[in-house]
C-alpha cells in the first residue's frame, strides 16, 4: 500500500528536497496535497509530475493565475487552509510542515488531526506555538518528528536513550560567513556577504539568522521545547565544518554525537523512512573532518545575540513571540538596506530589554490569535523605533 503524503510549503528548499527523495521511490508514495504561497508555476509543475489532485495557493493573485492555467480542472485548487476538511476524508501517513515563518503555524496546527505523523521544519511554529502544537499532537495521537539537523540528531540519539538521563546537550554552529572576521569587519557587512554561508544552501532569512547566530538562539529554544530539557543543560559549540550536528552527554559518563554531511536531505530522508529500512546515497565518512573538529565556545562579543538566551523564561511564554517578530522585522530592514548588519543585534538586545516586552515572560499563549496579534504589534513597534 502506498504511503500517503502531504507537503506544506513544497516550493521551498525543504519541500523540494523531500520531493527529490520521493521521486526516487515514486511507486511507494501517493501525494495527496501540495501547498505554496505565491510560486504557482513551480507548484503546478510539481502537481503534474507527481499526479497530485489537490493544491493550495494562499496568495490571491497567484491563486487566480493558477486557476486560469488549470482550465480543464484536472487539479483541485484551493485558496486557504480551511479547505483541509474538503481534501481529507481520513488521516494521511506523513506530513511535512515547511512553510517559513509564523505563517506556518496555523496550517501546522490544522493539519495535525489529518495526519498520522508530522515532521516540522518550521522554527517559528515550534518556538512560539509549541504548547499549542503539543496539545494537538497529544489529542489526535499524531507522531511528531523534528527536521532541523540539530534536533533530528538529538532525536536520533535519544531513540536508544532516556531524556531524563541527559546531563548536557551541545548544539553545533558553523559560525556562518563571519566566523573568521573581526567585530569591526562584521559590523558594516553588506547583504551579499551576509548571505554567503560557507556550508549550507538556504533562503535569505535563515542565511542572515545564521550570520548573526540568531538561528542558534532559536534552536536552543526549540531544543528546550521539543525535548523538555532546561536551558541550563543546553549549550552551543562552534564547529566550522557542520559535520557533527549535536552532542549529548548522559549522566552515566558517556557522550554520543551524530555526524552527517551538511545536507538537509539526510534528516528529511530519515523522517520520511523513520520506521522503514532504506538506504540513502551518501558520502563516505570524512576522517579528515573527524580528526579536525575544531570545536570551541562561541564568542558572545562577536555574536552578541547569544546574550538573549540569558533573558528567556524557563517556561513557554509570549516573550518568544516578541523575539521572533522583532528579529524578522530587523532582518527584513537589513535586507532592504534600511539598517546596518550590526544594528540587527544591537536593536534586538535593546528591544528585548524593554519593560513592555519583558512583561510577556509571564504570559503563556492561549491560542494562535494571541501569537499573531502580538507579532503584528511588535513588527510595527520595531519599524517605528529602528527606521
Amino acid at each position: 500500500m502506498k504511503k500517503k503524503i502531504t507537503i506544506l510549503g513544497s516550493t521551498g528548499s525543504i519541500g523540494k528536497n523531500l520531493l527529490d527523495i520521493i521521486n526516487s521511490d515514486k511507486k511507494n508514495f501517493e501525494i495527496i496535497l501540495l501547498t505554496a504561497k505565491k510560486n504557482y508555476k513551480v507548484l503546478l509543475k510539481q502537481a503534474s509530475h507527481f499526479k497530485v489532485k489537490n493544491i493550495i495557493i494562499t496568495d490571491q493573485d497567484s491563486y487566480k493565475k493558477a486557476k486560469k492555467i488549470n482550465i480543464n480542472n484536472k487539479i483541485n485548487i484551493f485558496n486557504d487552509f480551511k479547505s483541509f476538511d474538503k481534501i481529507f476524508n481520513s488521516k494521511v501517513d506523513y506530513t511535512m510542515s515547511s512553510i517559513i515563518g509564523l505563517d506556518g503555524l496555523y496550517p501546522t496546527l490544522e493539519i495535525i488531526k489529518y495526519t498520522k505523523t508530522i515532521a516540522i521544519a518550521n522554527k517559528e511554529a515550534i518556538i512560539c506555538g509549541w504548547s499549542l502544537i503539543k496539545k494537538k499532537i497529544d489529542l489526535y495521537k499524531t507522531k511528531f518528528l523534528p527536521v532541523d539537523s540539530e534536533h533530528f540528531s538529538i532525536w536520533k540519539i535519544l531513540k536508544s536513550e532516556k531524556i531524563e538521563n541527559i546531563d548536557q546537550i551541545f548544539l553545533t554552529a558553523s559560525g556562518g560567513p563571519f566566523l573568521n572576521k573581526s567585530f569591526n569587519q562584521i559590523k558594516n557587512a553588506n547583504v551579499a556577504s551576509a548571505l554567503k554561508h560557507p556550508n549550507w544552501k538556504m533562503g535569505k532569512k535563515i542565511s542572515i539568522d545564521s550570520a548573526t547566530m540568531m538561528n542558534k538562539v532559536f534552536e536552543v529554544v526549540e531544543t528546550k521545547n521539543i525535548f523538555s530539557v532546561p536551558y541550563k543543560k543546553i549549550d552551543i559549540l562552534i564547529h566550522p565544518k557542520s559535520y557533527i550536528h549535536a552532542i549529548v552527554k548522559f549522566n552515566d559518563g558517556t557522550s554520543q554525537f551524530l555526524a552527517h554531511e551538511p545536507s538537509m536531505k539526510i534528516p528529511i530522508f530519515n523522517t520520511l523512512y523513520f520506521n522503514y529500512s532504506r538506504r540513502i546515497e551518501s558520502k563516505k565518512i570524512n576522517i579528515n573532518i573527524l580528526n579536525n573538529l575544531k570545536l570551541k565556545k562561541i564568542d558572545k562579543n562577536k555574536f552578541p545575540v547569544i546574550k538573549i538566551l540569558d533573558l528567556l523564561p524557563s517556561k513557554t511564554s509570549l516573550f518568544e513571540t516578541v523575539l521572533v517578530a522583532a528579529n524578522d522585522q530587523l532582518v527584513n530592514l537589513f535586507l532592504d538596506k534600511k539598517i546596518k548588519f550590526n544594528e540587527i543585534s544591537k536593536n534586538i538586545l535593546k528591544l528585548m530589554n524593554r519593560k513592555e516586552f519583558l512583561g510577556y515572560k509571564k504570559i503563556k499563549p492561549n491560542n494562535i490569535q494571541d501569537i499573531h496579534t502580538l507579532s503584528k504589534y511588535v513588527r510595527l513597534k520595531v519599524k517605528s523605533l529602528c527606521v
